[in-house]
């Protein structure tokens, strides 16, 4: 299989766009990660039937396909080397709502915030919330497992997926939903070689499972154990195994009510402690802000919107849901009590303008990271990692002591209740060995992860960039179970070659985009215009 084919103009029995000229192509090079890599080429397929007449092209071809819709995950699960299959032009219906049965048809291209705005009139939305939900896809969010600061309470994206359109690898079109007694014969076919090593393995496999909340790393061995659904291994494989093309989706109630809990800690332990106590409460958010976070918006000019001490080791912002305003309050007080003894201070915030001036606390940090970066360069090469949540503290000092060790200021803050924890390291591009520092850091962190039981990804996927850590997390015997699902469903190796899976050699930072200048950018990947 060639990593950079020939593509023809046109394509046989595919009716939509190929882009050859490298300006069109451009397009598809980067994501919202620091990989990048030009494909060969880029189509924009008009529905189904043309996703399908590709697949076939390139399995006749051995010619690997990128599936990415609006291009926001992380860890270059969304660009590679082949044809870029762009899922967002044409692909963006929504509805209609079935609100009785919570249910509704979503194409990958229709963004979050669509599908929630279909919804609302209903009293309804789709729970998992990415930050990025203006701009983010269900394709991608469906690729990735994506989840966001409600999954504490509602789960992850798998949780809500119903149904899946796809086209597998040979370009057969096949649906499947939760609890058919028959499969498609194409899908039972792909499945079978699955289900005999499970048959046999099945115990081993549930042994080995970190034992995390949430996870996006490697296929949902676990979960298909558990359901015996397709779904549940299809959601979470990143276009490695078959692309979507249509969902049916579940819905929730919009809650009716909700009230924050703003707790600070003196000490890392205490606010690990407080985590285990608040999740038996059934909150709706548990946020964590690391000190490096909290020192870095009490260092700004802007009111944070509420008055931060010194000395804090942590903050949560504690969401809880209810019926009606006396629910919230009688809610926010069990946390107060029950996380009495542990926190510095409790401050509750029963009404909504209160709670946003809690959540500003967060917010004021983003402009204040672009001012502490200077030179450097936000990059998220170590952004995902989930623990479980009774070594929550153990990870945060682990990432602060690699960091630290490293030289590499940063900010690091993220989901508690699920010991997922994002970390936007700072890197200066002109200092010599600074890429060999970020491969000892993705080493000592990866190492450190695994240590503790967790992956490297909770909510972002694996992607390129996380692939060749894959047998460090999960060990030689599940790495090769999971080419066993990878094999079985896609046995040329043309759906997104190099993601989940590594190939032969690859390296986490093989495609990083900054410090290989291009036509039109400097060394860092900044854009600069000439002749001004």
């Amino acid at each position: 299989m060639s990593t950079d084919p020939a593509v023809p103009a046109s394509i046989p029995g595919f009716r939509g766009r190929v882009l050859l000229r490298p300006e069109e192509r451009e397009a598809y090079a980067e994501a919202s990660g620091i990989l990048r890599t030009l494909p060969a080429a880029a189509v924009v397929p008009e529905d189904a039937d043309d996703v399908a007449a590709l697949a076939r092209w390139a399995s006749a071809t051995r010619t690997p396909l990128v599936p990415r819709s609006a291009g926001t995950g992380m860890p270059g699960g969304n660009v590679g080397p082949g044809v870029a299959v762009d899922l967002l032009a044409s692909f963006r219906a929504v509805g209609p709502v079935d609100a009785d049965g919570r249910r509704t048809r979503v194409q990958p291209g229709a963004t979050l915030d669509e599908l929630n705005a279909a919804a609302a009139p209903f009293g309804l939305r789709f729970p998992p919330d990415p930050s990025s939900s203006a701009r983010c896809a269900l394709g991608g969010m469906i690729s990735n497992n994506s989840a966001g600061s409600h999954t504490v309470k509602y789960g992850a994206t798998r949780r809500w997926i119903e149904a899946l359109d796809v086209v597998l690898a040979d370009g057969s079109r096949v649906r499947t939903r939760r609890g058919e007694t028959v499969r498609d014969p194409r899908l039972a076919a792909a499945l079978a070689p699955v289900d005999a090593m499970l048959a046999v393995e099945g115990d081993a496999v549930r042994a080995a499972w970190p034992a995390v909340r949430k996870n996006s790393s490697g296929y949902a061995l676990k979960e298909y154990l558990e359901s015996g659904d397709a779904v549940d291994l299809l959601v979470g494989s990143e276009g490695t195994l078959a692309l979507v093309v249509d969902a049916e989706v579940r819905l929730a109630p919009i809650p009716a009510r909700r009230g924050l809990a703003l707790l600070e800690f003196g000490t890392l332990e205490d606010a690990g402690a407080a985590v285990q106590t608040v999740l038996a409460l059934d909150p709706a958010t548990c946020e964590i802000l690391d000190r490096t976070f909290i020192d870095l918006v009490r260092s700004g000019d802007e009111d944070p919107g509420y008055p931060l001490r010194e000395g804090l080791e942590a903050i949560l912002l504690v969401e809880m849901e209810g019926d009606s305003d006396d629910d919230v309050a009688a809610a926010l007080e069990r946390v107060r009590v029950a996380v009495g003894e542990l926190a510095a201070r409790v401050s509750l915030a029963r009404d909504e303008a209160e709670a946003r001036r809690f959540w500003h606390v967060r917010h004021a940090a983003s402009p204040l990271i672009a001012k502490l970066a200077g030179g450097r360069i936000s990059m998220q090469f170590i952004e995902d990692g989930v623990v479980p949540v009774a070594h929550l503290a153990e990870y945060i000092r682990l990432l602060r002591a690699t960091l630290a060790r490293h030289g590499l200021p940063a900010v690091i803050f993220g989901h508690a209740g699920d010991g997922n924890l994002h970390v936007n390291p700072l890197v200066d591009t002109a200092a010599p060995g600074w890429l060999a520092t970020l491969d000892a850091v993705i080493d000592e962190v990866s190492a450190g992860i695994a240590a503790l039981g967790g992956t490297m990804t909770g909510e972002h996927g694996d992607g390129r960039l996380r692939a060749p850590l894959l047998e460090r997390i999960w060990g030689a015997e599940m790495v090769r179970r999971f080419r066993v699902v990878k094999d079985a469903f896609d046995p040329l190796g043309i759906l997104n070659p190099g993601v989940i899976l590594p190939l032969p050699g690859q390296k986490p930072l093989d495609a990083i985009k900054y410090g290989l200048a291009r036509p039109g950018e400097d060394a860092t990947g900044e854009v600069f215009t000439s002749g001004l």
